[in-house]
Parts: structure tokens; C-alpha cells; sequence
């Protein structure tokens, strides 16, 4: 798998870029485009694609580690780890929380209200069945 294709980064983002590249390699396995087993792109191969440090690459590579995502194999790189279906779960729920805080938080500087989020959630939820 070369994951690298599909990652994108932004210089002029308040987010690290690490951290960019964690998130967007994060979303690819729980959204099971990497699925357990599958290689990661090379450090050095993946730093290089997108001109960036050897050392934010493999910053990135140990936050997902720490997160469980991933696991390094001496001399062989990364690699995706089974997922367990309650932790996939979770990560979910969480990121959902974390979209969901952004939007109150923008509601509530717009001066909106509960029933006014409520029907655009609901509008917007529909509107992907």
C-alpha cells in the first residue's frame, strides 16, 4: 500500500505537520483503506515524497505507535496492527465528539441556538442517507 499518495500537507495550517501526517494515516486505517498488516510508506521514503524531515516523519510514526494503530518491525518498517472493533469504535466516538465540540463552539460565536443545530444535524444527517 502507498498511503503517501493520498497524504496532504499544509505549511500554512496551525496543526504540526507530524501531526498532519499521524491524523490522515490515522483516518486510513480506521477507515480500513490500510487494514491490519499493511506496510507504511518507508520513513525516508514518505519524508522524502513530501519534502519533509526524516525525524517528522518518524514522529509521526511513534505517535500512532503510542496510539496502538501501528507497530515497528526492526529493520522492516511499519506496520498496520489489527483493530479491535470496541477500540475502532472509540476512536470514532471520539473524533465525532471532538467535530461536534468545534461545531457547538461555532454555534454558540454565531449566536445559535440548541434547535437551530439540532435541524441543521438533522438536515445534514439525512441528507447522507
Amino acid at each position: 500500500m502507498n498511503g503517501d499518495d493520498d497524504l496532504k500537507i499544509y505549511q500554512n495550517s496551525s496543526e504540526p505537520i507530524y501531526k498532519q501526517i499521524a491524523t490522515q494515516l490515522k483516518e486510513q486505517i480506521l477507515t480500513g483503506k490500510l487494514k491490519a498488516g499493511d506496510p507504511l510508506p518507508s520513513i525516508r521514503g514518505l519524508a522524502q515524497d513530501l519534502k519533509i524531515s526524516v525525524i517528522t516523519t518518524m514522529k509521526a510514526y511513534e505517535e500512532l505507535s503510542s496510539e496502538g494503530l501501528v507497530t515497528a518491525s526492526k529493520g522492516k518498517g511499519y506496520f498496520v496492527n489489527a483493530q479491535d472493533q470496541r477500540m475502532l469504535a472509540e476512536q470514532h466516538m471520539r473524533q465525532v465528539e471532538k467535530a461536534l465540540s468545534d461545531a457547538i463552539y461555532s454555534a454558540r460565536i454565531a449566536g445559535l441556538g440548541l434547535d437551530e443545530v439540532k435541524q441543521t444535524l438533522e438536515m445534514l444527517w439525512d441528507m447522507d442517507e
